[in-house]
Order: structure tokens, then sequence, then C-alpha cells
């Protein structure tokens, strides 16, 4: 690997192991495990560091905690003002309670319930505003001078990434030599703290950004697919349409792979992680998983440690996404049939789909409206299989005596 030197003039180790002392006691040192079962499926050796343990549930109470200890006593009587999809506002909130210090938050109008929910019990004053981060950054730039608060950037301040960069200052004391480190890229704080923090301790160590696809317009300038810049996404805390002036410096210096990974490969990362390894992730907490599994072959047989950045995921979203998952990897089945309208044929099926064990968990049984015939009916099925050989014997067995489409 070439060698990669820092900006000094941004971000230093001193300012790291600073922030480290400041912080310590204040935040959670989060634990470093190996994962037997995603170094299984994935064919790496997989160290996670499970900063979704924190109080508010994401490493971004590092950067906060950070951030406002160095507040001034003028600062602190002011009060302070923050933008954020959910994280950087409870980090805010938290630490802002903790010191005695008035916090307003602005959040875009749709951010997830869980994390407008979160941060106003932590004691801020929450205001929804604007579509995007963007229009939500504004406003908390308006409010800051209007009303003389004093703005916290989720990102784009030194004192903020060097807090950051404390997470890889313990994840790389507590994990045997690592390969490469994964991280999740929003608008660049956790990736250039960690980055500073690696090149001094273990400089050996790649240190590789992940971007959701609709979000990835740093990793297109490094050479990635183009893709329209915007959207929704299911890693709504990384979805940020560029990184800051700052933070980009310290990528530009240090980090010189970011790797895209598609929508569905968030979903199958939050499913795996939260069906295999026992961990709920939000979004952005388990994108650094879905870059690795959107490039397999790139980590195979490497050591490889995987950031864990946050679990602030709301519960509707998550059974969606674990039932989506289902469906996908064929544990779902979903059948529709046009039947004959006569008594027994549901309980023919039924007991089809029990004989070959199968689950079922749901019937729409339609005769009016969705039907062909008068004749005839028309039904949707879900049933829950063991796996897609399973799914695929329930099938066959249904098709003996009926028309079966997989939907």
């Amino acid at each position: 690997m070439d060698q990669l030197v820092a900006p000094r003039d941004v971000l230093t180790i001193d300012d790291v192991h600073a922030a480290a002392a400041r912080i310590d006691g204040h935040v959670l040192r989060t634990p470093t495990v190996p994962s037997a079962v995603l170094s299984r499926l994935t064919g790496a050796e997989i160290w996670l560091k499970l900063d979704h343990l924190q109080a508010v549930g994401s490493f971004k109470e590092r950067g906060a905690a950070n951030r406002l200890a160095l507040l001034t006593d003028a600062e602190r009587a002011r009060g302070v003002v923050a933008m954020s999809a959910g994280n950087h506002a409870q980090g805010v909130a938290r630490h802002a309670s903790r010191q005695g210090i008035a916090a307003t938050i602005v959040m875009p109008r749709h951010t997830p319930l869980a994390k407008v929910g979160g941060t106003a019990a932590w004691g801020a004053r929450v205001v929804l505003f604007g579509d995007t981060v963007e229009e939500a950054a504004a406003h908390a730039r308006d409010l800051a001078a209007s009303d003389g608060l004093v703005f916290i950037h989720p990102y784009d301040d030194p004192a903020v990434m060097a807090g950051q960069g404390t997470l890889a200052l313990e994840m790389l004391a507590d994990a045997p030599p690592l390969d490469a480190l994964i991280i999740p890229i929003g608008g660049g704080g956790l990736i250039s703290g960690c980055a500073v923090a690696a090149q001094a301790v273990s400089p050996r160590t790649e240190i590789i950004g992940v971007q959701v696809a609709p979000y990835s317009a740093l990793a297109q300038r490094m050479g990635a697919a183009p893709e329209i810049i915007g959207g929704a996404t299911t890693a709504e805390g990384i979805a940020v349409r560029d990184v800051g002036v700052l933070t980009g410096r310290v990528i530009a210096s240090l980090v010189k792979t970011v790797l895209v990974a598609p929508e569905l490969a968030v979903e199958d990362a939050i499913a795996m992680l939260s069906e295999a390894a026992k961990i709920v992730a939000e979004g952005a907490g388990a994108a650094a998983l879905a870059g690795l599994l959107s490039h397999r072959a790139r980590f195979a047989g490497k050591r490889v440690g995987l950031v864990i950045c946050g679990g602030n995921i709301d519960a509707r979203i998550l059974a969606n996404i674990l039932l989506r998952a289902l469906l996908r990897d064929g544990r779902l089945l979903r059948l529709h049939m046009d039947i004959p309208d006569r008594p027994g044929v549901l309980a023919d099926i039924a007991a089809r789909i029990g004989g070959c064990r199968g689950n079922i968990i749901e019937v729409n049984h339609q005769r009016l409206f969705a039907s062909p015939s008068v004749q005839s009916a028309t039904l949707e099925i879900l049933v829950e299989a063991r796996d897609p050989a399973h799914a695929a014997e329930i099938q066959a067995a249904l098709a003996t005596s009926y028309t079966v489409k997989r939907v």
C-alpha cells in the first residue's frame, strides 16, 4: 500500500487521543467481537465493533460528547442547535442534557419515528422541517443566527471527527491485526476520524468506505458506476448528498477505496445481522456488511473489521425488511391460484400444504371481483417454508391439481 499522509491542519492522532480522554466515562467503550457465523457466511474472518450499544444507539454520541465538552461557558449559556436525521440529534440531546445545555434539534419531516421520539426523550426541543437533510440544515443555521445558538455540525467539525475516531482506537486495540476496516460514509465524520486513528496505530489496515447507491457521490468521483443522487433509502443515517469540506480532505488523503452497496444489499445485511448474528442494526449500521456482501471476492480469506454504527430502526421497517428477505430467499412462498368454487377446495389446499409441513401465514379468497369465472375463485396464499427446496416441494404438491403461480 502507498504511504498515506493525513492533512495535519485538519485532524491529528493527538486530537483523537485527547478526545478519547475527554469522553472517557461519558460514552461506552463498546465491545469488539469475532463473529463465527458471519465469517462462515461471507468467507472472511469478521470482527464487529458494536457501537449500536451506545446509550443513544449510535456512534454519534462520541463526536457530540467531545464537541460539547469544548464549549466555552458563554457558549453553554447560549444553547446549541443541531441538524440530524436522527443519531447525531440523539447524541447532542443526551450530552447537552448531561451538561445542562439547552438543545434544539432540527430534523427532516420524514425522519423515522424511533429517532424523533428518542431525541425528544433526551430533553431536546425537536423541530421537524424540510423534506431533506439539506433543508433541515439550512433551517438549523437560520435558528442559530436568529436565536444566538451554537451550531453543532454533524460531521464537518474537527472536534466531532476526533470524537468519532475514538471508535477506531478502541477497535484496533481490541481486535487482532485487521487487513481491512469497513466504515459507512454519510458526511464522512466517522471514516475521517477513524482513518487518522488507523494511520497512526495500525497503518497496515486498509480503511474502506461504503456508501449506499442513492447517495454515492464520493464513490462515483472515485470511479463507481453513475447513479442518480437522492431519493429514498433504508440507510437514511448516511443519506447525505456529499461529504463535508474538512472530512473530504481527510478522506482524499487516507481513503483509497469507497464501495457502493445497493439498496437490496443493505436490506440483506440488516436481515443477516438480525437472524444470524442476533444484532439489530439500522440501515446505516448495516452498511459495512452490505458493502462486504456486494464485493465478497475482494475480502475472501481476509481479516475484516465491520463497524455496526447504529441500531435505531423502526420496528415496522425492521419487520418489513425481514419479511422481504424471507420472500427473496424462498422461506416465504406467495402463491396465486385460480381454483374451482366448490365445497372442500380450501380444505384440500390446506391439507396439501400441511402434508408438506408448510405453515399457512395468510389467505385472501376472492369470489366476486377477482376470479375469471363465476364458477371459480381466486386464492392468494402466503406460506412459510424451511428453505427454497421445501418451498418448491409445497408448490409442486399444489400444482398436481391446481394452476399455481408464484408471485
